[in-house]
């Protein structure tokens, strides 16, 4: 495997991770799993509807509403369960993430024009020793990450199409978000745009068998 670059401890990324073939896949299961899962743009707690539309794949799916945030196990429109994880992905999580507890979440994301994240921490997880990792499909985004505290110093980067980053260690509960994408930077998603995957351990690990 290629070593990833550090950009600051715990945040690995590999750039150019992914080749061509195996992006058009994955946005090709994308799209496929929105016609059963549409993308939703959520309302956050705090009665702002999101500029990024969402969906997921797998056990589990993130949703938001003006009760708070949380995993489910239904679409919340549909209320019928999330398409399944494609193998591509849970490869991706054996290799970079962890080879012995699957992912059981992967979230993803739609920006389309002004879309953006603001800064955030993915801390509705049971377990914040399993990592996040990250799939940039698309337009690059203009990311940002500080630390664990709202005040610490931010950096920003660019993440392109086919880029894979994971956030574990120091860096799995750090403030992060997209400051805006470059659209037209890339032509791989119909009707421009980005698409972000992001796998997650949600639930607990199930404890060994004796």
């Amino acid at each position: 495997m290629i070593n990833p670059l550090s950009v600051v401890p715990g945040f690995d990324l590999w750039p150019g991770f992914l080749s061509p073939g195996a992006q058009a896949e994955l946005v090709a299961a994308v799209f496929e799993a929105a016609e059963t899962a549409p993308f939703t743009n959520y309302a956050t707690a705090y009665g702002k509807t999101m500029s990024v539309g969402m969906t997921s794949f797998g056990p589990l799916g993130w949703t938001s509403d003006a009760s708070g945030y949380r995993y489910a196990e239904a679409h919340p429109g549909t209320v019928q369960p999330w398409p399944a994880m494609p193998r591509a992905l849970l490869n991706l999580w054996a290799e970079l993430g962890d080879p012995d507890t699957p992912p059981d979440a992967c979230l993803i994301n739609l920006y389309r024009g002004d879309a953006r994240m603001g800064p955030h921490q993915d801390r509705d997880e049971a377990d914040p020793r399993f990592p996040v990792l990250s799939i940039s499909l698309g337009d690059t985004a203009v990311f940002r990450i500080g630390g664990t505290s709202r005040k610490d110093p931010t950096r920003s980067l660019k993440l392109a199409s086919g880029d894979v980053c994971r956030l574990s260690g120091p860096a799995r509960l750090a403030f992060h978000g997209v400051d805006r994408i470059l659209a037209g930077s890339s032509g791989l998603v119909t009707d421009g745009g980005r698409i972000n995957l992001t796998l997650r351990r949600a639930r607990p690990a199930h404890p060994p068998s004796r």
